[in-house]
């Protein structure tokens, strides 16, 4: 079949265009599998080096660092160097803006992908922690090689880290780390398939990740609580929301057709802070509106399931942590680099150039 005659997918809704070993997503059942786990078991049982591990080893050339932990820590100090190069790229006034323009300057290493995978995944970390500190004033926080990635991460956006934040951030890096052919990774699997480098695949997927359709929203579920407030106002102002034709922030999926299981997955992370000592009244506000957007939109949308996605406890979370809220997609392309990285190298081992056709319904000549 041509061009001419076949159905056209918009969105390519449904459309396979590649076989992969490194996530699998169940929208039907709420199931997330990354790397041959669920992510219910991996989310605060492994670490975010631990995922990255189990994402880059099935297509490295090269062995992997005995412990990518201390990799990791090394390659944030070698991108701490690069801040100099950066120019004026981190004075950007967003975040995401900043970190794409950051991130085009690390350099490509020749024959050694994994390095410059692990250099990349030390440099959006860094990148994030200085444009933090720059757009309050304060210089950048050199890097800590021994802490875990999750722990130098608040310490270069905040001055320093405690274990619990640390514990609930890398549960949020790891869930967050892949989630099967979404829009910013088969971004970077197109640019991987032209033969392109993996420094241009990531800035490419950076990009991708910035649009508020993917990975812009977790900021604007927090204004909607800041909004609320109280448990109690919660169904007159998602109704008043509703009336006014907007949609409700965190509620949702392309995907999931039932509740996104990397909800309840931040939803117990918050949990877990709590229970160490650091409570948050968000998330007793967090779950009301969560109840009673659910009833809402069931009596007014019934044939389409919105329930809570990623987005709705990532904002909870991340400010329980100590991020901002203008950090939170930052905070989303640190994690997802794992995955964006897996699957370029897996674009290159298995795939072919990703070349879909269209079909022209323009004039013609004459």
């Amino acid at each position: 079949m041509d061009a001419t005659q076949a159905a056209v997918q918009a969105g390519l809704e449904g459309v396979v265009v590649a076989e992969t070993r490194l996530s699998e997503v169940d929208g039907e059942r709420g199931r997330l599998v990354i790397a041959g786990g669920d992510v219910e078991s991996l989310a605060g049982t492994i670490s975010f080096e631990d995922v990255c591990a189990k994402l880059w080893a099935p297509y490295a050339k090269e062995a992997l660092p005995p412990s990518l932990q201390r990799a990791l820590g090394e390659a944030r100090v070698r991108a701490f160097g690069l801040l100099e190069r950066v120019g004026d790229a981190l004075e950007a006034p967003d975040a995401m803006d900043a970190l794409r323009a950051a991130a085009a300057h690390v350099p490509v290493l020749p024959g050694r992908e994994l390095d410059t995978f692990i250099l990349m995944t030390g440099a959006l970390a860094v990148f994030t922690g200085a444009w933090a500190r720059r757009r309050r004033g304060l210089a950048p926080v050199r890097p800590d090689p021994a802490l875990s990635h999750a722990a130098d991460v608040l310490r270069m956006v905040g001055g320093e880290s405690q274990p619990e934040r640390a514990a609930g951030l890398d549960a949020y890096l790891v869930t967050v780390s892949d989630h099967g052919l979404n829009a910013s990774t088969f971004t970077a699997r197109v640019i991987a398939s032209t033969g392109s480098d993996a420094v241009s695949a990531v800035v490419g997927a950076i990009g991708a990740l910035k649009g508020p359709l993917h990975g812009g929203a977790p900021g604007p579920v927090l204004d909607m609580l800041d909004a609320i407030g109280r448990p109690e106002r919660a169904a007159a102002w998602l109704e008043a929301e509703l009336r006014a034709g907007r949609r409700i922030m965190g509620m949702g999926h392309r995907i999931y057709r039932v509740r996104d299981p990397r909800a309840a997955v931040l939803e117990r992370a918050i949990e877990r802070l709590e229970k160490g000592g650091l409570r948050t009244d968000r998330l007793a506000l967090a779950r009301a509106v969560e109840r009673a957007a659910d009833e809402l939109l069931r009596q007014r949308y019934p044939d389409r399931p919105l329930r809570a996605n990623v987005e709705f406890y990532t904002a909870v979370l991340l400010d329980a942590v100590g991020l901002d809220r203008e950090l939170f997609s930052a905070a989303f392309a640190c994690g997802r680099v794992a995955g964006w990285l897996g699957h370029i190298s897996e674009q290159r081992a298995t795939g072919r150039l990703i070349r879909p056709a269209s079909r022209y319904v323009g004039p013609m000549p004459g």
